[in-house]
């Protein structure tokens, strides 16, 4: 069962690196935001190199990256703006539509059924999405549907599945022309270097900013690198599906430190969306298998 453990390591540590970067970082720019993620977890993945075992990617390898590379930028641009601006228990939840979007995008695309189980999951990963902004119902029975129109945070989050669905499917490709652990580390090393290439590019953003809390940031690169690797690791042990489900225990994480350390209001109804939506997402990655 160590992926269990690897799988549940990684939501935690997700989880944490997002109230970390939203604690200490949501002065910067997203951008900036971004880059502080990586750029103190680059050195331990750049010294995980020499402990993993490596084998050669071939060409469709990097065709894939170059191809996932753009929409990486985008998503993480667009989840850093979400964390900045709304409350976690509000846009961390949205995480749960992904496995949504990829049984729709099998089913537009690839002609993939979906089973009655899998139905099932989907229906309750909307219902999820509504009771987060159940006390709205107040007003109307679709004024949870408009909350999540009107909050910033959670249209971008909404977003972010939907491209993550696309990253997904496309880190698969990587993973069968590689190993887990050449790609997350290739890939994320690749994706740091080139945002720290941007730098000089990008309005508002500088190193000097990212440099001003150097201990806060090491703490959150020890985060971000544990997640890399537990990640790696369990998808490597378990089909992915299941993998994917328990990490995505990371909503109801990041709600409860939305409670704990930003004192987020509404936590009951928040916590109660999340868990229905995280529901949904283990019934969808059983029924694929």
């Amino acid at each position: 069962m160590s992926w269990f453990f690897l799988s549940l390591t990684a939501a935690i540590t997700l989880a944490t690196s997002d109230a970390l970067t939203k604690k200490f970082f949501s002065h910067l720019s997203p951008y900036e935001m971004g880059l502080i993620r990586f750029i103190y977890a680059l050195p331990l993945l750049v010294g995980a190199m020499f402990f993993i075992p490596w084998t050669t990617p071939d060409k469709t390898f990097f065709i894939t990256i170059v191809v996932a590379l753009p929409f990486e930028a985008l998503a993480f641009f667009c989840y850093m703006t979400a964390i900045k601006k709304s409350p976690l228990s509000l846009t961390l939840p949205f995480l749960a539509f992904t496995p949504l979007f990829i049984i729709l995008t099998g089913w537009v695309f690839l002609g993939e059924t979906v089973t009655a189980t899998g139905l099932f999951g989907i229906m309750m990963i909307v219902a999820g999405s509504y009771c987060l902004n159940l006390s709205h119902i107040a007003t109307g029975y679709l004024e949870p549907f408009r909350a999540i129109i009107k909050e910033p945070g959670s249209r971008l989050m909404l977003l972010v599945s939907g491209i993550y669905s696309i990253t997904a499917t496309l880190g698969k490709l990587c993973i069968l022309h590689s190993n887990p652990y050449v790609f997350g580390i290739v890939y994320f090393s690749i994706f740091t270097v080139l945002m720290l290439a941007a730098v000089p590019f990008v309005p508002g953003a500088h190193l000097k900013a990212i440099r001003a809390l150097p201990w806060k940031g090491m703490l959150l690169g020890v985060t971000v690198a544990i997640m890399i690797f537990s990640h790696m690791l369990a998808i490597s042990k378990i089909q992915a599906a299941y993998m994917i489900s328990l990490k995505r225990t990371s909503l109801l994480f990041g709600v409860l430190y939305g409670a704990w350390w930003f004192k987020e209001e509404k936590i009951r109804e928040r916590l109660t969306g999340a868990v229905i939506m995280v529901a949904g997402v283990f019934l969808i990655g059983w029924s694929g298998k």
